[in-house]
């Protein structure tokens, strides 16, 4: 019948696709899809993130087998993984290298669609699925980190779970609740290893999935910010500026694949403690309830966030309520804010004021930690830029994506130092401008002389 779909009708295809949808699964989401011919190497991190997930989850399994999830047998069954089970070191370097790489990519994953505005129309759910991925990540990451058992390992889990004794009311018995006892033991590992081994991952893939069928329904973004479904379309209806995903870019990103590799291999077979940033020195003691570390602190992927939290001290309340009580009084004495929210926002201004006084610190810095990456959700809405792109942006738009990267990096090295005072000044800036360039966006997103956007991609052979 006319319109209706071919269907291979003979050899082991043809069996398999009337029984499953094979052949219209992979042309829908490779040969089929069309995406814009215009990437360049940003677009390698999303299939190197794929290919990290699936080292770890490969990797993973096979530690599995021989890591015993006991607080007398955890740290020794990683020594036998790591002296006495054949080829168990690489293994065991691979899936801690791992982790780390799969932060890389992901980070990098993650600047190209800020660079590019992949999370604004309709892009917003696939943002939406990315974010949350990056979340289970942070979950994924710090279960697993508690497994070896080591010093590093114990006191770290120690410091963060009770991070949430902070919480009011129901702090102290939700971090009872996290550890199954009142301070990490054997319960504890025993919890985070099911969630680490079992819940998360089963999340996790589904997250994943989510966030491919969400970009393929609406196509892949692009440096230009243009959008080729919009485009002039051939004979067939697909987009004159796309191509194939497959062959195109199946094979384009081998090059990606290929270059990751020789970096994920130097790392695993000559540095994989990475200087202690990847494996602390601390970590290859067995870990001790009656020895506390001198400087505990978490795994660099972590530490962006770490500073924050301890850059919020009683303090720096004073600071923060200030600035609410100075932003309410100009809300109002704004005359572009009309109606009833000239008096409701300045309002509850005033009332996030009174509460960094009446909540402990310790509180907001949680607050703010976690605030710092549920805030990455909303960006959506707080980017107001008539253009998607950072290349038809105003020129000064793209200083404050450079001040911003080098503020994430700074408070990821402020995070791995001992605290002090000029290090926790330094922290309590770089938290300001961190959460200032979100909660300013509405306002310097609409400043500056854009540049008008192409009506077709521009695209260069390379």
């Amino acid at each position: 019948m006319a319109g209706e779909k071919t269907v291979e009708t003979t050899g082991l295809l043809g069996w398999i696709d009337r029984r499953f949808p094979l052949s219209p699964l992979f042309k829908a989401h490779m040969s089929e899809y069309y995406a814009p011919k215009n990437f360049n190497f940003w677009y390698f991190f999303g299939s190197l993130a794929l290919l990290v997930l699936v080292i770890q989850i490969v990797t993973g399994i096979f530690l599995v087998m021989n890591y015993k999830p006991d607080g007398e047998l955890a740290f020794d069954s990683v020594e036998f993984i790591m002296r006495e089970v054949p080829w168990g070191w690489l293994i065991r370097y691979m899936h801690s290298t791992g982790a780390s790489m799969f932060f890389v990519v992901v980070y990098l994953h993650m600047l190209r669609g800020l660079f590019y505005g992949s999370y604004r129309k309709p892009r917003e759910l696939v943002w939406i699925f990315g974010v949350a991925i990056f979340l289970c990540l942070m979950a994924e990451a710090f279960m697993g980190y508690l497994l070896p058992w080591g010093q590093m390992s114990y006191w770290g889990a120690q410091v963060i779970v009770n991070l949430f004794s902070a919480i009011p009311f129901i702090g102290p018995e939700l971090a009872i609740w996290i550890r199954g006892d009142y301070v990490v033991s054997d319960a504890t590992l025993n919890r985070f290893f099911a969630l680490h081994v079992i819940a998360v991952p089963l999340v996790l893939i589904g997250l994943v999935v989510a966030h491919i069928m969400a970009l393929h329904e609406v196509g892949s973004n692009n440096p230009d910010g243009v959008e080729i479904k919009d485009g002039p379309k051939d004979a067939k209806g697909n987009p004159v500026d796309g191509i194939p995903f497959h062959p195109y870019y199946s094979v384009h990103d081998i090059v990606g694949v290929a270059g990751f590799l020789i970096v994920f291999a130097a790392i695993v077979f000559f540095a994989p403690e990475m200087g202690g940033y990847f494996l602390e020195f601390n970590n290859f003691i067995p870990a001790d309830p009656l020895k506390t570390p001198p400087h505990i602190a978490p795994v660099w992927y972590f530490t962006p966030f770490y500073s924050m939290l301890r850059a919020i001290t009683a303090d720096f309340t004073w600071v923060l309520a200030g600035a609410s009580v100075l932003a309410a009084v100009v809300l109002f004495a704004n005359g572009k804010v009309k109606g009833i929210w000239r008096i409701i926002v300045p309002l509850i201004l005033i009332g996030l004021a009174i509460a960094f006084r009446i909540f402990d610190a310790k509180f907001w810095g949680v607050v703010v930690m976690g605030g710092a990456v549920v805030l990455l959700g909303f960006l959506p809405w707080l980017d107001p830029s008539p253009v998607k792109s950072i290349r038809y942006r105003p020129t000064w738009h793209k200083y404050l994506y450079a001040i911003f990267i080098v503020n994430f990096l700074m408070l990821g090295y402020l995070g791995t130092q001992p605290p002090s005072p000029v290090f926790n000044l330094m922290s309590q800036i770089g938290t300001v401008i961190y959460l200032g360039f979100f909660f300013l966006m509405p306002v310097w997103g609409r400043l500056g002389k854009f540049k008008p956007v192409p009506e077709r991609i521009t695209f260069k052979a390379h």
